[in-house]
C-alpha cells in the first residue's frame, strides 16, 4: 500500500508541474468587413436550411449539400448581394428568385470548371 501510494504522489506532483507551465496562445485581429461577410455567408446557410428550399432545389436537380458548398465558395461580395436579396423577398413570398440566382450561380461555376454539380454541363477548362 506504501508504494502504491508513493506512486500516486510522484504522479500527482507531475500533474502540478504541468499545469503551472504556461500554454502558448496565438489571436488574429478580424476586421468588420470579415465578421459581417461570416454573418452574411451564415444567412444564405440558414436559408438553405429551411425545408422548403431543400425541396425546391431537389425538384431542380440540385443536391443541398453541392449548393452548400457552393455557399462556402462565394467571395464576400457574391455573399452579401445573395444576403441582401434574401432579406429583400417578402415574408414566405418570392422564393423562386432566390432558387434561380443559386442555380445561375451553380450553373457558372459548373461551367468554369469549379463545381460539378449538373451532368449537362461541360467545362471550359
Amino acid at each position: 500500500m506504501n508504494a502504491i501510494n508513493r506512486c500516486i504522489a510522484r504522479l500527482l506532483i507531475v500533474c502540478m508541474f504541468g499545469i503551472g507551465m504556461p500554454l502558448p496562445a496565438s489571436a488574429g485581429i478580424v476586421t468588420t468587413d470579415q465578421l459581417a461577410a461570416s454573418a452574411e455567408r451564415d444567412q444564405v446557410k440558414d436559408f438553405l436550411q429551411r425545408a422548403e428550399v431543400r425541396s425546391r432545389l431537389q425538384s431542380m436537380g440540385v443536391d443541398a449539400d453541392a449548393a452548400r458548398a457552393r455557399v462556402n465558395a462565394l467571395t464576400d461580395a457574391e455573399a452579401r448581394d445573395l444576403a441582401a436579396r434574401i432579406d429583400e423577398l417578402p415574408a414566405g413570398g418570392e422564393i423562386l428568385g432566390i432558387l434561380l440566382t443559386v442555380f445561375i450561380v451553380l450553373l457558372i461555376t459548373d461551367i468554369l470548371g469549379f463545381t460539378k454539380v449538373f451532368p449537362f454541363t461541360r467545362s471550359i477548362k
